[in-house]
């Protein structure tokens, strides 16, 4: 007795309670997520992505389907009917038929199309992706930024209240003004409303984050803190070439082009005649008084030929055809206003990252200055030649330019993750 009341004395001062004695294992910690399995994470539970998915699959489907008419089709069955007299009818006890069209344009039309929005489809696919994971990196590199300014301003409140303290002091001793007093406590107050603010916007980003990650509500999201692997600068004509051969949408318009130059190609093969394998088999029965009526009956009949059909005249198919060619010039526009618009953006893109980089590098050199101010003001404080609240005031200073520095350098690694999705890249950087 004594014994298992010193296990339990001793389990519940080394925070296992009764959960050790009874071999129920502790919560496990949150998995320390990294930026590359975060992606990993959201591409395997997006919804999003899910959806994409099926509906690629229901436009092969159907390209199947418009295909399926060029292939053998065998159907069997029988009849049943009551017949007196001449046969109107022809029951079967048995029958057999074989279709399959040979040659047929506007069908063939139709496949070709389905085909090529099958492959939209799979690009639209791709595309849901690259939404994802930008969505997921984003979240992820301002959520570490988050919280790392979070870190910083609680040190700055920490450093500005004492701040306040020492004016106060320094007030009530007639050293200083009434106002230097409210300065501070402004000071103070405001970095309390921007922590306020920052905590919010850290509930969000988790939220968002869980539900890219496929994470139940309240589960902790435990960071890896890292960057984007460098990239290197490349001109605007490099990155205008590969924009216009891996941009999805360039090729989910060059491929509703195809779609629509196939349709367009169908419906003026309408013009031509159709051809298709026709075959039937089938066993008559006696109930349908062939034998009273025909001299000669045989109950087993076999038909097998190729029907044709020549188009003389259909009032639609002028129409179908202008319509065709209206809706491929109509394609053709797109895919060059969208390459247009891609190489416009992707410009801009590498201009704003050049800016957004260059702007980095400066907040970095601020925060180096304010580090080496901070490291002076110490060593002379140390040495009795500063006091208290000069050195109170460089550290807000520099916890002010360290999260500069961290807007910056998330900014910069958004307008990247943008960059490189345009040039069809994003997805390569994750592998």
């Amino acid at each position: 007795m004594q014994t298992v009341m010193r296990l339990l004395v001793t389990s519940v001062l080394f925070g296992g309670g009764a959960a050790g004695i009874y071999g129920q294992a502790p919560a496990p910690a949150p998995e320390k997520l990294t930026l590359k399995r975060a992606v990993a994470l959201a591409v395997e539970n997006s919804r999003d992505l899910k959806y994409a998915r099926a509906q690629q699959e229901v436009a092969e489907r159907s390209a199947g389907l418009r295909r399926s008419v060029f292939l053998p089709n065998l159907y069997t069955g029988s009849d049943l009917a009551y017949s007196k007299g001449f046969p109107l009818g022809v029951p079967q006890i048995f029958n057999l038929s074989y279709q399959q069209w040979i040659f047929d344009m506007p069908r063939r039309g139709e496949w070709k199309a389905a085909e090529a929005r099958a492959q939209v489809q799979r690009l639209e696919t791709d595309r849901v992706r690259d939404d994802v994971i930008l969505r997921t990196a984003s979240a992820f590199l301002e959520l570490a930024k988050v919280r790392g300014s979070l870190d910083l301003i609680r040190k700055e409140r920490e450093s500005a209240r004492r701040v306040t303290g020492v004016t106060s002091d320094r007030s009530r001793e007639g050293l200083e003004l009434p106002i230097e007093v409210t300065r501070a406590e402004l000071s103070a107050a405001r970095l309390t409303q921007r922590m306020v603010q920052l905590e919010s916007r850290q509930e969000i980003l988790e939220a968002q984050l869980r539900n890219l990650l496929g994470y139940p509500s309240g589960q902790a999201i435990d960071l890896e803190s890292e960057s984007l692997p460098p990239s290197q600068e490349q001109p605007s004509t490099e990155l205008v070439a590969l924009a216009m051969e891996n941009s999805l949408e360039i090729r989910q318009a060059e491929n509703e082009r195809r779609a629509r130059e196939e349709k367009w190609k169908g419906e003026k093969g309408g013009y031509w005649p159709t051809l298709e394998i026709v075959g039937q088999y089938g066993v008559f029965s006696k109930s349908n008084n062939y034998d009273d009526f025909y001299r000669t009956f045989e109950r087993n009949n076999v038909t097998v030929g190729l029907r044709a059909r020549i188009p003389i005249y259909s009032s639609t198919r002028a129409a179908t055809v202008n319509l065709a060619r209206s809706e491929l010039s109509s394609a053709e526009v797109d895919v060059q206003r969208k390459r247009e618009t891609v190489e416009a953006s992707v410009r801009e893109q590498n201009r704003r990252a050049r800016e957004l980089e260059a702007g980095r590098e400066v907040a970095r050199l601020e925060l180096k200055l304010a580090q080496d101010n901070l490291r002076v003001l110490q060593a002379r404080f140390e040495e009795g030649r500063a006091n208290l609240r000069d050195l109170e005031k460089a550290r807000i200073e520099e916890g002010d330019k360290w999260r500069a520095f961290l807007d910056a350098d998330f900014d910069s690694q958004k307008a990247q993750l943008e960059l490189l999705r345009t040039t069809g890249q994003l997805a390569r950087v994750f592998q």
